[in-house]
């Protein structure tokens, strides 16, 4: 599955899913532009992958701020010259923002502020890329990061899992949108993934759960993920990365504006009733 001088611009990609796509597409020969809000941890990883032979390149991004998108396509353009593959990973729950992620507790800050990483992000990054994507010849593509939360409910993750199901319609729209150019648009949708981000949000809902909120299927963010996974594990990043690499590659030139569950067989057989016990 060669991605041989194919440029990748990933947002969110100093640790997690993000991280481990920009080790895994530079180990199989494409430029990375790896960014994120967390410089320390964003220059470690590019750090790691120039030290295992990639190529890679780090910038400063938040996805919210449309000048500092644009300054990321620029910079990835004046670096590798071309932008081939655009993935929208960076996200946020709202656990991440305020202690307050109830419905009847959140306050409308805290859920714009998931909408704009979450949703504005990715319009923005698109809206960037696409002249650049436009210019490739390395069959271009969008890959989104969706999630189970795309396509069910789950308890405290309302602002979250209505921004997860905008990303699935958002993926759709761009496919029809974007297939006059040849670009392609597809969203993976991972259940719960060993990430530092899934352990910060599952603390975050533990500790609301013991001072009296009950999540009910909270567990999704982590905590008893592996119970309801067919595969019984729970999902590793490099997991996701490989789903990635492959939406990216040639050989799923045939395939747009799929949502893709890469979940361990969780929603095989698991809804949100079951989730919460009713």
């Amino acid at each position: 599955m060669s991605l041989e001088a194919m440029t990748f611009v990933i947002t969110g990609s100093a640790r997690g899913i993000g991280a481990a796509t920009a080790s895994m597409a530079a180990s199989r020969g494409a430029h990375v532009v790896i960014s994120d809000v967390n410089d320390e941890a964003g220059e470690a990883t590019a750090q790691a992958i120039v030290d295992a032979g990639g190529s890679v390149r780090y910038v400063h991004c938040d996805v919210s701020s449309e000048s500092d998108v644009a300054g990321l396509m620029e910079a990835a353009v004046e670096a590798y010259g071309a932008i081939d593959v655009l993935h929208n990973n960076a996200g946020i729950h709202e656990a991440m923002v305020s202690g307050d992620f109830t419905f009847d507790a959140m306050s409308v800050e805290t859920f714009d502020r998931v909408m704009a990483v979450n949703v504005r992000g990715a319009f923005l990054c698109v809206k960037a890329a696409l002249p650049f994507l436009k210019e490739s010849t390395r069959s271009p593509s969008v890959i989104n990061a969706g999630s189970t939360a795309s396509w069910v409910g789950y308890p405290a993750g309302l602002a979250y899992g209505t921004s997860k199901g905008a990303i699935a319609l958002f993926t759709k729209n761009l496919a029809v949108a974007l297939a006059p150019y040849g670009i392609r648009a597809n969203c993976y949708c991972p259940a719960s993934v060993d990430t530092d981000m899934v352990k910060d949000v599952s603390a975050s809902i533990a500790g609301a759960a013991s001072g009296g909120l009950d999540p009910g299927g909270a567990e999704d963010s982590g905590g008893g993920a592996v119970s309801t996974h067919l595969v019984h594990r729970i999902g590793e990043p490099e997991d996701v990365a490989e789903l990635v690499c492959f939406l990216a590659s040639r050989r799923s030139s045939f395939v747009n504006g799929v949502t893709w569950l890469i979940d361990g067989g969780v929603l095989a057989w698991r809804d949100t009733v079951d989730s919460i016990g009713m």
